[in-house]
């Protein structure tokens, strides 16, 4: 899931500055699992805003904020209620999904996007994925090198880890030794005999496009 945090209260005021009246848009998904975005994080802000002078004209709880189709049925009546602007309590993607849905009202996030995570446990997260664009997951063991690595490398452990710990973090489990260990119990450590090969972002579609038009 996309792990979100609160902005603090005093950011988030800043944004919303001298407007008068305010809708706020939560997320049913990410955000209500990280206890940033769902219902009772919506009534807290609506009450929070209230108290600080502005009113609420409107609230509603996307089922996914990232999701055009869902989020369009859900913004009409808050756009119908006009707005001096509009709050998302979602990822970043979700708040570009309500301000395409809102183009006339200045949309604010009141979460910053931290990383796709998953629960160690309730209200604990983990960095799981880095959106580095080239999973090479299937070659070590289904650990992200990336995420678990500290120093994010991809061709191996590096030469300070020591009883299986991380050099940069000693309480940190190395990441390389948990592949090794994994491929190993798998009978797969013959995979790491081929180096990884790195994504060249020269040549994705949008980077040549931008070379382009130079």
């Amino acid at each position: 899931m996309i792990i979100t945090q609160k902005k603090p209260m005093e950011e988030l005021m800043a944004m919303v500055g001298d407007a008068k009246t305010v809708a706020i848009v939560g997320c049913n998904s990410c955000a209500t699992a990280c206890h940033t975005g769902g219902e009772p994080e919506v009534a807290a802000l609506a009450k929070a805003l209230e108290e600080a002078g502005k009113k609420v004209v409107g609230t509603t709880i996307a089922d996914y904020c990232c999701m055009n189709l869902g989020v369009k049925g859900k913004m009409k009546p808050l756009v119908a209620a006009k707005p001096d602007c509009v709050i998302c309590m979602s990822c970043g993607d979700g708040v570009q999904c309500v301000a395409k849905n809102a183009p006339g009202i200045p949309t604010y996030p009141s979460n910053n996007t931290m990383y796709l995570g998953e629960a160690v446990r309730f209200g604990v997260w983990e960095e799981a994925c880095h959106f580095c664009g080239d999973c090479v997951l299937g070659q070590t063991g289904g650990i992200c090198p990336v995420t678990q690595c500290a120093k994010s490398l991809v061709n191996g452990p590096c030469g300070g880890t020591k009883n299986g710990k991380c050099e940069v973090n000693p309480e940190m489990d190395c990441g390389w030794e948990r592949i090794i260990q994994r491929l190993k119990a798998q009978g797969r450590l013959d995979v790491l005999r081929c180096p990884t090969q790195m994504h060249d972002f020269n040549t994705d579609e949008a980077t040549k496009s931008a070379k382009e038009s130079e």
